[in-house]
């Protein structure tokens, strides 16, 4: 047989039989075969749309199990369900797409596994339904059936396939080559398959002239297109980030994977820039729109560090017995005008993003550290809501202004709670924190009356280095009364603010709203409530708060860990410009309030520049911009917000995630954990010292379960013959480690003690 060297490129491992071949595709075109099924034109989705044989929405692949999806359908009113590859038939994450959905005799519901992390290229062993907020179906009213005993009852779901895309969703992915020994004399074009990091993502196939320099680096690969007759889809190299595993590298992932600008400023932006260093003007103050306030005691409260300060608060006792309480939040848009670059760019970037030990701004470093940050003992400019309220926290008077202020203290969490709780101090600046500690507790009070939710979240902090910004120690973030206090009149600013602006401009004003979970969201709760004897009443935010702060019992963490649960069955919170919604919408549950905005961190958030010039407008300080009259371009400010802050927030988990196994890497551990979710082959738990989340495996992979008889309705499991069990919420001793179970991702394992 002749040799035909250009076909030795087509496989880049050497057939010796101590690798697998399977991954490798065969690419001559003789050996081809079709893997999946043509997309239909659009001309026949669109008239499929129409007549309601085809729905369309925006695919989300679980994060855990690549082979099912959901597609959240308005016009079925319901999520469908996509599961194995054919029936997704090459949609990506993101994708807009059309569903056919399948006859209903095939809407039969599996069982609830959990998937191991070498299964995800072998569709027949994954086996997962979600266990994680973000990537459980939104609508989930079935209950998983048992092994090893019998099925429980459930109601089907819709579960169709995809019959065409509408919009794709390609991007940029990080990720690395799939680790193979170099063939020998391998020069030329070699094919090797791509391994995003994102297990969402399917694998690559792309062909390089370096890959000996590829292997053991994480790259950037785009798609190209995805043929019928492959089983991957196609792409190319784009560049190189780093070595694999370099703590450098993987941040650069975090961010590259979230689509966070980390650019430089460029100078044009860095142009609009006062001139340093800034000092205040004579004409700054004898502004007839801006009132000195340096003489009232103004200071701020702010996590340890905190260097771009956006508020402050001033609590002045008046002679009839009442307080005059104002909120000064730093007055960005003083420095930041409309249309400029800095604008542009700002808008575009939309919030600042908080890693682990670093920040990436929105706005450049002069305006967030000094110009516009509210430090102790200097003179900066704010924007004013300054209320007259009674001893019982009820607002007699509002005002706002902008205002000139000279902060007299910038104070952690941790020293504005230790002068509040010092009996020996009596200072007027404690005076002022004690006095608006006992209000904020009268209004946190009566916000929970009339329905607020009180959540919890695992947010978890890490002690840095400050030489390897290596992580030192791990733990959960303590919220105190300091905290409490500062939030609440946060709070009520973006409520006197909302009002005020809403009042003046009913359909330009940028408003936050939180729209009330479904019932079938709130399922997932109910059911672990229930299987621990506890009824949690969900028909408004005020029954399921009370319902929350009925939830106890002996051990002191039950209730915290109830309410977290409740968390993740939430909607998220989103931007949206007042004339888009009616009344009814604007409704935020989790604040139980009408009307909500963000005013009060205008050096972090594009939003509360935009809310800036709306009140400015409102008070007849400033002209209102030109933006503010085009309706689309307002929606899309607020859709650009809404994606912005959901990446931020994605960046920040993700970059918690890296620290923490760079943490537990040479940090083995044994600690207490507690079940939250019963699984047909384990549980997942959650680790309330780290406030770490995963999963426990009970058999074996391939094992189907024949030694435990595990009921998801009651949400436990049993080993017959045993008294062996274990249930939902109960505390169980794992030991905590990472290990590599594929090359390049590395994971923390949990184990059963």
């Amino acid at each position: 047989m002749q040799r035909q060297p250009g076909l030795l490129d087509l496989v880049v491992v050497p057939s010796s039989g101590d690798v697998a071949m399977e991954d490798v595709e065969d690419l001559r075109p003789s050996k081809r075969k079709i893997v999946y099924n043509e997309h239909k034109p659009m001309s026949e989705i669109t008239s499929g749309l129409r007549c309601g044989i085809y729905h369309q929405g925006k695919l989300r692949v679980n994060r855990y199990n690549p082979f099912e999806a959901y597609v959240g359908s308005e016009s079925i009113g319901d999520e469908i369900i996509i599961r194995g590859s054919s029936n997704m038939n090459r949609s990506f994450d993101g994708d807009i797409v059309a569903v056919e959905l399948l006859p209903q005799d095939q809407w039969h519901d599996s069982k609830s596994f959990i998937a191991d992390d070498d299964e995800d290229d072998n569709e027949d062993d994954v086996r997962l339904v979600p266990n994680s907020a973000d990537d459980a179906p939104r609508n989930t009213n079935s209950t998983q059936s048992t092994v090893g005993s019998s099925a429980a009852s459930v109601p089907s779901r819709p579960v169709g396939r995809v019959v065409g895309i509408i919009k794709r969703n390609w991007n940029s992915y990080c990720g690395s080559l799939e680790p193979m020994p170099m063939p020998a004399g391998s020069g030329g074009v070699a094919h090797a398959l791509f391994v995003s990091k994102d297990r969402r993502i399917p694998k690559i196939r792309i062909q390089t002239r370096q890959l000996g320099n590829l292997l053991n680096k994480r790259i950037i690969v785009a798609v190209d297109s995805w043929d019928v007759m492959s089983r991957y889809p196609s792409g190319h190299y784009v560049r190189t980030i780093g070595d694999i595993g370099d703590k450098e590298t993987e941040t650069e992932v975090v961010l590259i994977e979230n689509d966070i600008n980390t650019r430089p400023f460029s100078t044009q932006v860095l142009a609009c820039l006062p001139p340093l260093p800034w000092t205040l003007s004579p004409e700054d103050v004898a502004n007839p729109n801006r009132q000195d306030l340096r003489h009232v005691r103004v200071f701020s409260v702010d996590p340890p560090g905190c260097r771009d300060i956006d508020d402050a608060l001033h609590c002045t006792p008046l002679p009839n017995g009442n307080f005059e309480v104002g909120v000064h939040i730093a007055d960005v848009t003083n420095f930041v005008h409309p249309g400029t670059p800095l604008d542009e760019e700002a808008s575009q970037r939309a919030t600042s993003v908080y890693l682990v030990g670093q920040r990436i701004d929105m706005l450049p470093k002069p305006l967030t550290e000094d110009v516009c940050s509210l430090r102790a003992d200097v003179e900066r400019l704010a924007f004013s809501v300054i209320w007259e309220m009674t001893p019982d926290a009820d607002i007699i008077s509002s005002r706002y202004t902008k205002s000139v202020i000279k902060s007299c203290a910038a104070m952690s969490y941790v020293e504005a709670q230790a002068r509040m709780d010092d009996s020996r101090l009596a200072d007027p600046l404690t005076v002022d924190l004690r006095n608006l500690n006992s209000l904020a507790k009268i209004m946190r009070n009566r916000r929970c009356e009339r329905g607020a939710l009180t959540l919890a979240s695992a947010e978890v902090k890490f002690e840095i280095d400050s030489e390897t910004h290596d992580p030192l120690d791990i733990g959960i973030y303590q919220i105190r009364e300091a905290n409490q206090m500062i939030e609440e009149f946060m709070l009520a600013a973006n409520v006197s603010v909302a009002e005020k602006i809403l009042q003046h401009y009913p359909l330009c004003s940028l408003l936050r709203r939180h729209p009330s979970p479904t019932k079938e969201m709130l399922e997932p709760l109910l059911r672990t409530a229930s299987s621990v004897g506890l009824n949690l009443d969900v028909s408004s935010s005020k029954a399921l708060a009370e319902s929350l702060d009925n939830a106890k019992r002996d051990d002191p963490y039950f209730n915290k860990l109830i309410r977290i649960l409740a968390t993740r069955c939430m909607t998220q919170a989103v931007y949206f410009c007042s004339g888009d919604l009616s009344l009814s919408e604007y409704y935020h549950y989790g604040l139980a309030s009408a009307l909500y905005t963000h005013f009060t961190s205008p050096i972090r958030r594009y939003a509360d520049v935009v809310v800036h010039r709306l009140l400015a407008a409102a008070l007849d300080i400033a002209k209102l911009p030109p933006v503010f009259q085009d309706g689309p371009q307002l929606t899309g400010i607020a859709d650009n917000l809404n994606y912005r802050h959901r990446n931020a927030q994605m960046a920040s988990r993700a970059s918690v995630e890296l620290h923490t196994l760079i943490y537990f890497r040479t940090r083995p551990v044994d600690t207490e954990a507690r079940i939250v979710k019963i699984k047909a082959n384990g549980f997942i738990v959650f680790v309330p010292k780290f406030g770490i989340e995963g999963p426990i495996y009970l058999m074996a992979k391939g094992d189907k379960g024949a030694d435990w008889v595990v009921d998801e309705v009651h949400q436990k499991v049993t080993k017959p013959g045993t008294n062996i069990s274990y249930a939902v919420l109960q505390s169980v001793m794992i030991h905590m480690e990472v290990v590599e179970p594929q090359p390049h991702r590395p994971k923390l394992q949990l184990t059963l003690i």
